[in-house]
C-alpha cells in the first residue's frame, strides 16, 4: 500500500470514528428526550395541607373521657378538594372518607331505610351528612337543585357514582323556597325509590343543613317501636286560622326566586279534605308512598296544591289524616320527634335562645346549642352551617360517630374513626381538653 493510500485509509477511519461518535451522542440525546416525554416530571415539592381545625374546648363534654395526656385529633379536613380531585378513585373513597362499610347490627340489616336528600350548595356539609347516615343496606336518593352550579352538580355526581345504593333523582327541579317545586323534588325521588331493588321499610327526607342525632340503629328501633310500627310520622294539626291564607288564596311561584301572592281566592280542597298544617319532614311507610304516587285523592290534592304557599307543610300531613291511607295517623298531632329546631318565636318557651344566629327565624346552631340538641334526642337537628359555625358541626359529628360505633355489634374498622387519640401536645389539630 502506498503512502497516499495509507493516508486516505486513515482519513476514512477518522471519519468513521467521528460518525460513530456523533451517532452515539445523538442516540443518547434522543433517548433522554424520549424518556422525559414518557415519564412524568418529578412533582415539585408541595406545601403540606393545612392542619385540621381543632375541636372546640366546649366539645369536651361530648367526647369520651381520655387519659390526661391523650387528646383528640380530627383525621380529615380536605373533603371538598378530595371529591373534586380529577384522580378520585372510587376504590379508595369509602375508606379515605370514613364511610361505614358493613351493617353494624342484624336489626339494621333486616330493616333497611330510604333517605331523600335535597341539596344545592355546601359540598363538604353534604358529604358529612351523607356519611353520618350511610350504611350499605339502606338506599339514598339525592335531588340536586337544577339551579346549582355545574361544578357542584359534577362533584355530587362523581361521589354518587362510587356507590351502588346512592343515586341522583331522575329529574331535577329548580327549587324555590316555599314553592311547589320543593314538594315536587321529594315526589321525584319517591318515584325513583319505589323502583329500587332495596326492600326499604320507611323513607325519611332531609335537607342539606340537617344532621342526625339518633344513630341508624336508634332510628330503626324508634320506627319499629309500639308507637310508630307501620305508622307514618307527619307531625301537624288542623290548619290554624292564621295559616289559612296559604291555601285559601292563590300564589304564584317565581321560578328559582320566591312565591308571590296573587290574591285570588282558591276553590275548596278536593274530596272535602280537611287541610292540616305541619312540618315538611316525615318518616313514611312504603305502603303510604305507593298511595301518594297512585291514589286519585293524593293526585287531586297535589294538583290543587300547585298554587298554594309552602305546600309541603300541608300535603303530607293532610294525606296522613285520610283513614284509608296506609299507615295513616289521624290522631297524631305534633307527636313524632322528627326535628330539633329552635324557632325565634319559641325563644324562652321551648328553648333558651340561639347561640348562633337566626336565618328565616330558624337558628343556625353554635356549639353552645349542642346540649339542648342532644337532650331533645330528635331524629335530626336543623340547621347547621359549616362556614359560620363549623365547630358545632365538628363536635356533633364526632359525638354522633362515637355513639354509632359504641352500639355496633361487629368489629370496628380503623377507617370508620373520624378522629384519633394522640399523645402529642404540639399538633394544632388537637382539642384542648382531656380527662383529669
Amino acid at each position: 500500500m502506498t503512502r497516499r493510500s495509507r493516508s486516505i485509509m486513515c482519513q476514512l477511519e477518522g471519519a468513521k470514528c467521528s460518525f460513530l461518535l456523533c451517532l452515539g451522542m445523538s442516540i443518547m440525546v434522543f433517548s433522554i428526550i424520549y424518556l422525559r416525554g414518557r415519564f412524568p416530571k418529578e412533582a415539585p415539592l408541595m406545601e403540606p395541607p393545612p392542619p385540621c381545625r381543632p375541636f372546640s374546648a366546649q366539645c369536651c363534654a361530648f367526647l369520651p373521657a381520655t387519659h390526661r395526656q391523650t387528646k383528640w385529633q380530627r383525621r380529615d379536613c380536605q373533603i371538598q378538594s378530595y371529591i373534586t380531585n380529577n384522580d378520585l378513585q372510587c376504590s379508595h373513597l369509602m375508606t379515605d372518607l370514613h364511610f361505614i362499610t358493613t351493617p353494624l347490627s342484624g336489626e339494621e340489616k333486616d330493616y333497611p331505610l330510604a333517605f331523600i336528600l335535597t341539596v344545592h350548595k355546601e359540598l363538604e356539609l353534604f358529604v358529612r351528612i351523607l356519611r353520618a347516615i350511610y350504611t350499605p343496606q339502606n338506599v339514598y336518593c339525592v335531588h340536586v337543585d337544577a339551579k346549582a352550579s355545574q361544578e357542584y352538580r359534577a362533584a355530587i355526581r362523581k361521589l354518587v357514582n362510587c356507590f351502588e345504593n346512592i343515586f341522583l333523582s331522575s329529574h331535577s327541579e329548580v327549587v324555590t323556597y316555599a314553592g311547589f317545586s320543593r314538594l315536587k323534588a321529594d315526589l321525584n325521588c319517591m318515584s325513583d325509590l319505589v323502583k329500587s331493588k332495596v326492600g326499604w321499610r320507611k323513607v325519611v327526607n332531609l335537607c342539606g343543613q340537617d344532621f342526625p342525632i339518633k344513630s341508624n340503629l336508634e332510628l330503626v328501633r324508634y320506627m319499629q317501636s309500639k308507637e310508630w310500627r307501620d305508622i307514618n310520622m307527619t307531625p301537624g294539626i288542623k290548619q290554624p286560622a292564621h295559616m289559612r291564607h296559604r291555601t285559601q288564596l292563590q300564589h304564584k311561584e317565581i321560578v328559582g326566586s320566591h312565591v308571590a301572592l296573587k290574591g285570588l281566592k282558591k276553590g275548596p280542597p278536593p274530596h272535602k279534605m280537611q287541610i292540616y298544617f305541619g312540618t315538611a319532614y316525615y318518616a313514611l311507610t312504603r305502603g303510604f308512598v305507593d298511595f301518594v304516587l297512585k291514589s286519585p285523592k293524593a293526585r287531586d290534592l297535589l294538583e290543587w296544591s300547585r298554587d298554594t304557599f309552602s305546600p309541603d307543610e300541608h300535603y303530607w300531613v293532610t294525606l296522613n289524616h285520610i283513614k284509608d291511607a296506609p299507615g295513616s295517623n289521624p290522631d297524631g298531632g305534633w307527636a313524632g320527634a322528627i326535628r330539633a329546631i329552635k324557632w325565634r318565636d319559641q325563644e324562652g318557651e321551648k328553648h333558651n335562645g340561639c347561640n348562633g344566629r337566626y336565618v328565616r327565624d330558624i337558628c343556625i346552631y353554635g356549639v353552645e346549642d349542642l346540649p339542648w340538641i342532644i337532650e331533645r334526642n330528635s331524629m335530626f337537628a336543623n340547621k347547621f352551617d359549616s362556614h359560620d359555625f363549623p365547630e358545632a358541626l365538628d363536635c356533633l359529628e364526632q359525638w354522633h360517630r362515637n355513639k354509632v360505633l359504641s352500639q355496633a355489634t361487629v368489629p370496628i374498622e380503623a377507617s370508620w374513626l373520624l378522629a384519633t387519640q394522640s399523645n402529642s401536645s404540639s399538633s394544632s389539630s388537637l382539642n384542648k381538653c382531656a380527662a383529669g
